[in-house]
């Protein structure tokens, strides 16, 4: 009889859409968070091990972010969880192939690439080029969150302002507002760095 009742639950939730999900999540409804990862965990972990190309950390990321997802349900205040939940995850790509790339940096990596050198470019101006990479992708980091994604989709997705809009859940001119502060904030942290 439970086990009834419990399956007709769950056909109840599968039907409803993702705003009334939404809602369920921030009032601690846990059935809430297990359809909506029912409805999008496989198609986030293709999404995402499209950026990675390693499915099973692509499982590890989304089931990440399915945890701060209910973490933070009591603060939700999203607009489409589809969105949300796609743009969250591309994020996390981002920092994941960030944080591969900053780990398995050596010397070896160098090595390799002075075996087919840049004829325009010497061994000191390719570590050079390097550690420039680096610092940018530090000091991006530093943005605040909002403006961080909208300064990555811009600048590094070459996502047009409306997509941004369309996948953050926000106007175009909060869009143009950030993108116009985080690129203020970071020309004011690069010159901070450069005074150091």
């Amino acid at each position: 009889m439970a086990s009834n009742f419990a399956a007709s639950m769950k056909d109840i939730y599968i039907s409803k859409s993702d705003e009334d999900l939404v809602s369920l999540l921030i009032n601690e409804d846990s059935l809430a968070l297990e359809t909506l990862f029912n409805r999008y965990y496989p198609t986030l972990c293709k999404f995402t091990s499209i950026y990675i190309r390693d499915y099973s950390k692509a499982e590890e990321l989304i089931a990440d972010l399915f945890m701060k997802l209910w973490d933070k349900r009591s603060d939700l205040q999203i607009t489409s969880i589809k969105k949300y939940l796609f743009a969250s995850a591309k994020n996390l790509s981002f920092n994941e192939i960030q944080r591969v790339k900053l780990n398995t940096l050596s010397l070896n990596d160098y090595e390799d690439s002075l075996n087919f050198p840049d004829p325009y470019l010497n061994p000191h101006d390719l570590l050079a080029s390097h550690e420039s990479h680096t610092e940018i992708i530090g000091l991006i980091n530093l943005l605040p969150e909002r403006q961080r994604e909208v300064l990555l989709m811009s600048r590094l997705d070459l996502l047009e302002k409306n997509m941004i809009s369309e996948i953050l859940g926000i106007s175009v001119r909060t869009v143009e507002t950030l993108l116009y502060q985080a690129v203020k904030n970071f020309r004011h942290l690069a010159a901070d760095r450069s005074a150091i």
